[in-house]
């Protein structure tokens, strides 16, 4: 592996770690970086849905007590059960509608300017949910992931759905849904992280296996230094977004999300930067 490579997969592996939990939309910012570096292809395609592992096992290990807990209890403990049942509630529309219309949404959606245009809707979208939250700050009903229903738990797995679109970002489609739907931001931040976890890992698992024939041996270089850097820089995310929730919303990146779009759509039509498909 040179070094070109190694560096790109580095900085890939970078925005992925930093951007998969923050409702900012991992893939939309992987699509533009890819775009800048020229690290494109269909191969890259793959290492961008692979490397999203690193960042999940980042989550498992902030949360192995948990997790431990959890898979200690599956068969004898309500609580534990419960809360397995309400990840597979919750796993099942993504999953069953990425399956369906993943390749039609890759074929349309996975270029610069449609993403920007998501950041932006995003945006806005995160604003409404904020000033709606501080309007009524009594809706709040639930304040722990073990007190989610399953119904919550359906539609906060709807409200993820949505981030099939690339640049809805599925961290912030399942924050600010279960904010939308009675979860504190606590509760909806720690059940986005858990959510993830069989969705990703079940989204790396399926892409390596359909896309083997695009793959060698002579590319586990360049993913290992992609699944490390997403590791690193993920835990450093998660540990850091914990402690912001604590005391802040989430305006910041609505704000974020409006202006970074309307820069990529700005030079896309200036043509001061060619985005690559």
């Amino acid at each position: 592996m040179d070094i070109t490579l190694a560096l790109q997969a580095f900085i890939m592996g970078l925005v992925e770690g930093f951007t998969e939990f923050l409702p900012i939309s991992s893939t939309g910012h992987l699509i533009l970086a890819g775009s800048l570096l020229n690290f494109v292809g269909e191969k890259v395609k793959v290492f961008e849905i692979v490397i999203q592992a690193g960042a999940i096992v980042a989550v498992m290990w902030e949360y192995r007590v948990r997790i431990a807990t959890v898979l200690s209890g599956m068969f004898s403990d309500s609580r534990a059960q419960r809360f397995i049942f309400n990840l597979v509630i919750g796993f099942l529309p993504a999953a069953i509608l990425g399956f369906l219309f993943n390749k039609a949404i890759k074929a349309k959606l996975f270029a610069p300017v449609p993403v920007a245009l998501a950041f932006i809707v995003g945006g806005f979208v995160i604003l409404w949910v904020e000033k709606r939250a501080k309007d009524n700050p009594h809706a709040v009903r639930v304040h722990s992931v073990d007190d989610m229903s399953a119904l919550d738990a359906f539609k906060v797995g709807c409200a993820q759905a949505l981030a099939l679109i690339p640049g809805t970002s599925r961290s912030g489609a399942t924050i600010i849904g279960g904010m939308m739907f009675g979860l504190s931001r606590k509760a909806a931040t720690e059940f986005s992280f858990f959510l993830a976890i069989p969705l990703l890992l079940m989204a790396t698992a399926y892409s390596l296996f359909k896309e083997r024939a695009l793959l060698s041996a002579a590319d586990l270089p360049m993913f290992g230094v992609g699944l490390l850097s997403a590791f690193i820089s993920a835990f450093l995310c998660v540990r850091w977004l914990l402690r912001y929730i604590s005391s802040h919303d989430f305006t910041i990146f609505a704000w974020y999300r409006i202006v970074f779009g309307l820069v990529v759509i700005a030079t896309a039509y200036s043509g001061m930067v060619v985005w690559a498909d």
